[in-house]
């Protein structure tokens, strides 16, 4: 299994800046798709950004041009830079990552335990 443990939240004023780490560790073959996701109160979790293994990005709308995606495949361990930050982005921010416990496993989502990301006005 793999544990997903993520670091970084915090409390930022608009237009501030802060980032998001999160390590995986344990035994497993292969790691694919990692990310983030947000949920806010009273609503639905929702995609923040999400990388491949070989680099592929995917970045929710309301993110692209303020939020960067990083990894480092070496580490297990992305990383989520936010830059200008709105009172909007606060949420919960959750860490996934798509892996494989064996090469012959089928691939299978964990999350981290959630990162609480606030942006005052």
């Amino acid at each position: 299994q793999v544990q997903l443990v993520e670091s970084g939240g915090g409390l930022v004023q608009a237009g501030g800046s802060l980032r998001l780490s999160c390590a995986a560790s344990g035994r497993f073959f292969n790691i694919n798709v990692m990310g983030w996701y947000r949920q806010a109160p009273g609503k639905q979790r929702e995609l923040v950004a999400v990388m491949s293994k070989s680099g592929t990005t995917n970045y929710a709308e309301s993110v692209k041009g303020r939020f960067t995606i990083s990894r480092d495949n070496a580490k297990n361990t992305v990383y989520l830079q936010m830059n200008s930050l709105k009172p909007e982005d606060t949420a919960v921010y959750y860490c996934k990552a798509d892996f494989k416990q064996y090469y012959y496993s089928d691939y299978v989502t964990n999350w981290g335990q959630g990162t609480q990301v606030t942006v005052s006005s």
